[in-house]
């Protein structure tokens, strides 16, 4: 009998689980096949630290500073060591090491970063590397299995091997609320279940076929782990970001010259407005050639219904020079059709003042109209060096407005005016930020 039992239990062994075969290989396949190409990226930021209390404020010298380590995940795309990965792992950092899966350490570089889609692109000097395969979010349905690939914690687990959480398909095309300190764009976003946990930002967000769909950005938590609410960029924007950024250090985006109103801040309405109210169209740009005037309420865009800000921000933020924009504005109760022909950014095609590795342009209307700045002139703050971020706390899209008791108008003079002062006194800049103006002192360059 005994023998019997255990030929039985034996044979019930053997047999194949057709349930449970498949399911491990869809999820399983898709993580073995995509793994190989996840790397994680370790970095270094200096970031100057504020005294907490009287104490501090007397032993801490002025402007001291503390060596910051971050963790994040990226993704092989190119066999000769180009890497996705998120804005916000690499923003400020002064160093940046790329960890392969099988624990060989490269020093990478910063080929070029974009702070309103949180892409960032890293190069290694290797060869023969792995490819992740990528796929397209757009063939994506709701209630879809998910894997999510990172490298939670990095060094603290020990090893280089990655993580693989599975979930599903939560939602599609969702639309962030921007937060306060949030300066990236985060539209038309995949929703998951797949546990996303510290570290794994700028991982990938592979399919049941091993296809990279996503790039995972952030989770919603109240308890700082995830609760099941992890989003992901979609890839398709994530490869046309990468693929600017590697060609020309930037993106290269269409503008319209057409500013819309905000939303009232305290108000839930913002989810339910009808539409878009134009605030303000750039005389000489594209808005103004097809005739859009203040006050008119756009009510489509490329045939999508825009429901609140958020859906014109969607519309903007893939529109590339040259695309052609078709709105739908409803004015004096009667709706018209228009089609606008996006040219390069203003931003982009200004004259750019370099000192060190901070970049500016000279603010005019355009670029006032452009990022909706709330001052009129001064020196935009288009690309900031860890030294600047450090120093000063200066971001791209800062504008400088003063430096001591010099007012800025154009963006030579922030180069003047620094030349001039350097190693003679220390110089306090004003900026603004939004609707704030922030100073900070710094003696010389950085």
């Amino acid at each position: 009998m005994a023998l019997a039992l255990w030929g039985a239990a034996a044979q019930a062994q053997q047999r194949p689980d057709p349930i449970g075969q498949t399911r491990r290989s869809a999820i399983g396949a898709a993580a073995a096949r995509v793994a190989p190409a996840v790397v994680s990226v370790n970095v270094v930021r200096r970031e100057r630290t504020m005294p907490r209390d009287f104490f501090e404020q007397m032993m801490l010298p002025r402007g001291f500073e503390r060596r910051v380590e971050g963790l994040g995940t990226g993704f092989l795309v190119s066999a000769d060591g180009l890497i996705i990965t998120n804005q916000h792992v690499t923003g400020g950092a002064e160093q940046i090491v790329v960890t392969l899966r099988d624990g060989r350490d490269f020093p990478a570089r910063l080929l070029g970063e974009d702070d309103q889609t949180d892409i960032a692109v890293l190069k290694i000097d290797a060869s023969g590397l792995p490819v992740a395969p990528i796929g397209r979010s757009r063939a994506l349905q709701i209630g879809d299995w998910l894997v999510a690939i990172g490298n939670p914690y990095g060094y603290l687990l020990g090893n280089s091997e990655p993580s693989v959480t599975a979930g599903v398909v939560s939602a599609l095309g969702r639309d962030i609320l921007p937060g306060e300190n949030q300066t990236g764009l985060y539209v038309d976003m995949i929703q998951t279940d797949a546990a996303i946990n510290p570290g794994n930002s700028g991982g990938p967000l592979v399919n049941t076929d091993g296809e990279v769909v996503g790039v995972n950005a952030f989770i919603l938590t109240q308890t700082g782990g995830s609760v099941g609410l992890g989003f992901a960029i979609p890839i398709e924007r994530a490869m046309r970001v990468a693929q600017d950024l590697r060609a020309q250090g930037r993106v290269r985006r269409g503008w319209v010259g057409v500013e819309i109103a905000e939303p009232q801040a305290q108000s839930s309405e913002w989810r339910r407005q009808p539409g878009v109210v134009v605030r303000r169209v750039a005389p000489g740009g594209p808005g103004a050639a097809a005739a859009l005037k203040p006050g008119d309420v756009i009510e489509r865009a490329n045939g999508q219904v825009l429901r609140n800000f958020l859906g014109w921000e969607k519309a903007l933020l893939d529109l590339a020079p040259g695309d052609t924009l078709r709105l739908t504005v409803q004015r004096a109760g009667g709706d018209r059709d228009v089609s606008l022909a996006a040219t390069d950014l203003p931003s982009a095609s200004a004259e750019r003042v370099t000192l060190r590795d901070l970049a500016l342009v000279t603010v005019t209307p355009d670029i006032q109209a452009e990022r909706g700045l709330a001052v009129g002139r001064g020196a935009l703050v288009v690309t900031a060096g860890p030294g600047w971020q450090r120093t000063l706390g200066l971001q791209p899209g800062d504008v400088i407005v003063q430096i001591n008791n010099f007012a800025i108008a154009r963006a030579e003079q922030v180069q003047q005016v620094v030349s001039y002062l350097s190693g003679r006194q220390a110089m306090r800049f004003f900026f603004a930020r939004g609707g704030q103006l922030i100073s900070a002192d710094m003696w010389g360059t950085p």
